[in-house]
């Protein structure tokens, strides 16, 4: 389980947006589903999921029809406040989704198409373990809308799997990868780096690995210790060493030539998405979903410690999954809290999301102390020097693995 929710205003019990809240008619608006179910806990993982010891009482089988009335509730929330948005993009994440039937999945993908309808083109997204996905699982939920799968990869190294604890095979990669493609999904692979005790022989292997799997999309993401987890545990008692950060360096900049090389360009600073080939007409590979919270745009998270986004208030939901199903079938807002960032807040995010990502942050958004230190920062070799003088901040290489402080000297 996941550490505690973040402090936050009470949120109403019947989930009514402020009447002050301005909600723009035209702007886009995604829908994220949790599911906070997953067969063993991965010890580096602070995610809100639960195993089935850790469910007390919340029933797995009763998931689908407990999100589906908050789904209820939302269209009810939104629909007092104006026309309703089609979804432009929706989002299964976990946990691990494909523990539930893909007929669940399908009803509660569903549900929020009728609530909302969805947009022509959406992208709509299922996280997978690669042990829960079959040709079956994969073609019922491409007839339900699915149109991308993203597989949790991380490895293809078994000791470094043992050492993140993930328990699927790793042969089945593949076998979820041919399924998805043969149900005519778009396929996104996942990988972590930065394991105790991988080595960068171990990640060359798992990049090419994964690019051999011939897949639209790559995420790649340097392992992070979160407080309260089994791995960190471990690295304070001594029993594994803590991340490299030098060796990560070394690691990120391996998988930025390899991806690039097989046909991959980074648009953020964790996420490669195929080139187009040019012998067709150009499809955008980038995660649509993840773009949109890189942007700010609104969304609704459903189901248990989800974060919504709507016109700059933000909210989440209580955590336990008992604890939310017990709101929801009371006829109330699962909602634990909400909050309003400031303008100070709210730049300071739009800065750290929008630079992490290859299309750039307009210097115009900057504010006249932060646009005096671009030039510093192109001396020091961490801003593309011709994307600013077209008036937008692109981290160069050397940037991308120094973007914090590329952010801290925005900001400070």
């Amino acid at each position: 389980m996941a550490g505690p929710l973040p402090l936050g205003d009470p949120a109403p019990a019947d989930g009514r947006l402020p009447l002050d809240l301005s909600i723009d008619p035209e702007a886009a608006f995604s829908a994220y589903l949790h599911v906070p179910f997953c067969r063993v806990r991965c010890g580096y993982c602070d995610f809100n999921t639960y195993t089935a010891s850790e469910l007390r009482g919340a029933r797995q089988d009763a998931y689908a029809d407990t999100l589906i009335r908050e789904i209820g509730l939302a269209r009810d929330v939104l629909a007092e406040r104006g026309p309703l948005r089609p979804m432009s993009t929706v989002f299964f994440g976990g946990g691990t989704p494909t523990l539930l039937p893909a007929g669940d999945l399908g009803r509660m993908l569903g549900a929020a198409i009728d609530a909302f309808g969805i947009a022509d083109g959406a992208e709509v997204t299922v996280e997978a373990n690669p042990d829960t996905v079959t040709p079956g699982v994969a073609e019922e939920l491409a007839a339900a809308g699915v149109t991308r799968m993203s597989i949790g990869m991380q490895s293809a190294v078994p000791r470094v799997l043992a050492a993140l604890d993930r328990t699927h095979r790793p042969e089945n990669v593949r076998t979820a990868v041919d399924a998805a493609r043969a149900a005519g999904l778009a396929v996104s692979v996942d990988l972590i780096y930065g394991a105790p005790g991988e080595v960068l022989d171990d990640w060359r292997a798992s990049l090419t690995t994964a690019i051999d799997l011939d897949p639209d999309h790559i995420s790649a993401y340097a392992l992070i210790i979160e407080d309260g987890t089994k791995l960190a545990r471990q690295i304070r008692r001594g029993e594994v060493p803590a991340p490299d950060d030098d060796l990560q360096a070394d690691m990120y900049e391996l998988a930025d030539g390899a991806l690039r090389d097989a046909g991959f360009d980074w648009y953020e600073v964790s996420n490669w998405a195929r080139r187009p080939d040019g012998t067709g007409a150009p499809v955008d590979q980038r995660s649509r979903h993840n773009m949109a919270y890189w942007r700010g745009t609104d969304w609704w998270g459903f189901g248990p410690g989800a974060h919504s986004h709507v016109a700059g208030l933000r909210w989440w939901n209580v955590k336990h999954p008992a604890a939310y199903a017990q709101r929801l079938a009371a006829g109330e807002s699962p909602a634990a809290a909400t909050e309003r960032p400031d303008a100070e807040a709210a730049q300071l995010e739009r800065i750290l999301l929008r630079s992490r990502m290859a299309e750039g942050l307009p210097l115009d958004d900057l504010a006249g102390d932060a646009r005096t230190r671009v030039a510093g920062l192109i001396a020091d070799g961490l801003v593309d020097p011709a994307a600013a003088l077209r008036g937008t901040l692109v981290l160069t290489l050397r940037g991308r693995l120094l973007a914090d402080a590329v952010v801290r000297a925005l900001t400070d």
